[in-house]
């Protein structure tokens, strides 16, 4: 369906929970404690949201978190979700930490993509930004799940003073492994609005004064590249000499607001319009609801998505606003 703006709404970015087997230094406090699944929707409740945004016009699922491969029963959602005809593609955001557990059965319930996160490709600095995780076993399951026809990007977000030596090193690990990489744009959200990112102009000047990598000047026209590239916000770019990709996504220094498609479903079962607000839509307490039918949420949703902000406020982001979201980035599935 179209949002009052007359975008179309087609992607669900639906998170689990807000644990994470990680603490790192933009997402999570260190003394952060993960809490019990309890106080979350079920796995049927989110079996049950997807197959009504479905109804709506959801074709796309991302799977988020916090880390959802901590979630337990998410390989039996996965199923389920595959399950829904108009659901053509099924999308994991992981750390890669337990994705040797479960990815057979990806494999077998159709996940079409992974975005793996990997902010450094040295094993003691990986280490020491996600504060505990195992870059040899994150990279063991990439390949694996690379080389079973999974779609593979790399998620990495650079953080001045801590990987930002390291950007040549990620795209080379990027080349040689065939994957894609996205740079994302620090977001001013929690623990990481004390650190500094760097835009994506920064970026390519690097690779430019630092390494061989040549970044081809022109962005790759959307209709050049695949449709699960195109669903995204990132912009693209050729490397020339490989098979690789690099995209950025910049939703400070280059808002895509105008194109946006998608909505969020927190794992307590909030919908969000955007990143940016809280959610208005309490999908727990809709579901918890004797007798409600699945025509009378239809009509719930229809109307909030449809009511969805034009864009985020991130950029005056020390502006008072009682709509913002001021929740850490791990519980509301950046």
């Amino acid at each position: 369906m179209k949002d009052q703006f007359g975008r179309e709404i087609n992607y669900l970015r639906l998170s689990v929970t807000d644990n994470c087997n990680l603490r790192c230094i933009y997402c999570m406090p260190e003394d952060s404690k993960n809490e019990s699944d309890n106080n979350n929707l079920t796995i049927n409740e989110y079996y049950r949201t997807v197959e009504i945004l479905a109804k709506l016009g959801i074709r796309k699922v991302r799977i988020t978190g916090g880390e959802p491969l901590t979630r337990k029963g998410i390989d039996e959602l996965i199923g389920k979700i595959n399950t829904i005809p108009e659901i053509k593609e099924i999308a994991i955001t992981t750390n890669g930490i337990l994705l040797d557990t479960y990815l057979d059965n990806f494999i077998k319930d159709g996940v079409t993509s992974l975005n793996i996160s990997i902010d450094s490709v040295n094993k003691e600095n990986f280490n020491k930004i996600t504060r505990g995780g195992d870059l040899c076993r994150v990279t063991e399951s990439l390949r694996k799940a690379r080389d079973n026809g999974i779609k593979i990007k790399l998620n990495t977000v650079i953080i001045k003073g801590s990987n930002d030596h390291e950007i040549s090193d990620l795209v080379k690990f990027a080349i040689e492994n065939n994957v894609d990489i996205r740079f994302i744009e620090l977001m001013p959200i929690g623990c990481a609005r004390n650190l500094k990112g760097m835009k994506s102009q920064e970026i390519i000047e690097f690779l430019k004064k630092n390494s061989n990598i040549k970044v081809e000047e022109n962005r790759i026209e959307s209709h050049k590249i695949n449709e699960e590239l195109r669903a995204g916000p990132a912009q693209y770019y050729n490397i020339s000499g490989t098979a690789t990709r690099i995209g950025f996504i910049s939703p400070l220094s280059s808002c895509f607001c105008d194109e946006c498609n998608r909505i969020r479903v927190t794992s307590d079962g909030k919908m969000k319009q955007c990143l940016y607000y809280r959610g208005n839509i309490d999908l727990k307490e809709l579901f918890r609801t004797e007798n409600i039918t699945d025509e009378e949420l239809i009509k719930i949703l229809e109307r909030e998505i449809y009511t969805k902000n034009r864009k985020h406020e991130f950029n005056d982001y020390k502006k008072h606003n009682e709509k913002r979201e001021e929740r850490i980035m791990s519980s509301i599935g950046g």
